[in-house]
């Protein structure tokens, strides 16, 4: 039995947009994996009442949000820059922040700089996943 070299390439091509989707599909995966480590651990800082005030222009913050990967969003964020940067916003006026990043927890203590993962944990009694 002779196949034809159309049937060949009818079959590769298939399966080369098989083994792409595949591909995307693990890729969607993984990200869904990524952003579901730490949506817990941001939602239970929401839930004991800590706040990460920060600068939309500060690197720290920056270094601070990526250490959550895609569950930054979660994150109880309060931005205190206005959009301009020559101001802060009310809120942080009144709480008195004076860098960035600054933590609050719920029982008032403060801390400042890009706090490891861990130590967030440890003080929010939030547990981190491995």
């Amino acid at each position: 039995m002779k196949i034809s070299s159309t049937y060949v390439l009818i079959a590769v091509a298939i399966l080369g947009i098989g083994l792409i989707g595949g591909g995307k599909l693990l890729e969607q995966k993984k990200s869904e994996v990524a952003d579901g480590k730490y949506t817990q651990f941001a939602q239970c800082l929401t839930e004991k009442g800590a706040k990460f005030y920060g600068a939309f222009w500060c690197p720290h913050c920056q270094e601070q949000k990526a250490l959550f990967g895609d569950a930054a969003s979660k994150l109880p964020y309060v931005e205190c820059s206005t959009p301009d940067k020559s101001a802060q916003t009310q809120i942080c006026i009144d709480k008195k922040i004076t860098g960035y990043p600054t933590w609050i927890l719920a029982d008032g203590k403060i801390l400042n700089g890009a706090i490891p993962l861990a130590e967030l944990a440890e003080k929010t009694t939030c547990e981190l996943p491995l």
